[in-house]
Formats: C-alpha cells, sequence, structure tokens
C-alpha cells in the first residue's frame, strides 16, 4: 500500500486539484480515494491499470464532492433569500443592500480574467 500511494498518489492529486479545483477538497478526496483502495483491494481484478482503477475511483468521489458542494451553495442561496421573521423594519433593508453587493462582487469577479 506504501508503494502504491507514494507512486500514484501525486498524479491522482493533481487530477483531483484540476477536477475540484481547491486544494483542501483534493487533499481529502486523495485520502478517501486511497482509504477505498485498500478497503477494496480484493476486488482489483487487473483487466485494467492500476491507475485507471484509481482514477475512477478518484472521479467518483469527485463528483459526488461536486453534488455536495453544489447542494450546500444552492441551500447558501435559498437561505440568503429567505427574510427572516426576526428582521425588523430597520434590518431588513441593510440585508438586502449587503445582497445586493455581494452580489455584484460575484459578478465582477466572474467577469474578471
Amino acid at each position: 500500500m506504501q508503494v502504491l500511494f507514494a507512486r500514484h498518489r501525486t498524479p491522482v492529486y493533481r487530477w483531483l486539484l484540476r477536477f475540484v479545483g481547491n486544494e483542501i477538497v483534493a487533499e481529502d478526496l486523495l485520502s478517501e480515494v486511497f482509504f477505498d483502495v485498500w478497503r477494496q483491494v480484493g476486488r482489483f481484478e487487473g483487466r485494467s491499470a492500476v491507475t485507471t482503477w484509481l482514477l475512477s475511483i478518484a472521479r467518483f468521489k469527485a463528483l459526488s464532492a461536486r453534488r455536495r458542494r453544489t447542494h450546500a451553495e444552492l441551500n447558501e442561496v435559498i437561505e440568503a433569500t429567505v427574510a427572516d421573521s426576526a428582521d425588523n423594519a430597520e434590518v431588513a433593508p441593510e440585508k438586502k443592500h449587503e445582497g445586493d453587493t455581494t452580489r455584484r462582487l460575484e459578478q465582477a469577479l466572474a467577469r474578471t480574467p
């Protein structure tokens, strides 16, 4: 397992990083990939290269992480659009202004090359 990890960790990590675009998430996924490899090593039948097997596990993990992240981002957007019943007449306009500013900033960053 040590040799397998030493030989394949860098290419798998780089692939994960390109896919998820976040170093911390890529590192977490790398750990999950090799943990799964350790648990499933008996299932490897040798019909494909080890690299292919590792990258297929990494792909599955990355897709799952991307789905979770998308759901979390959607929940944050929905949460931000729902009015807080505790807001009074003074706080509500401030929150709306903060949300507009954040949205404009995100749009400007998205247009920046």
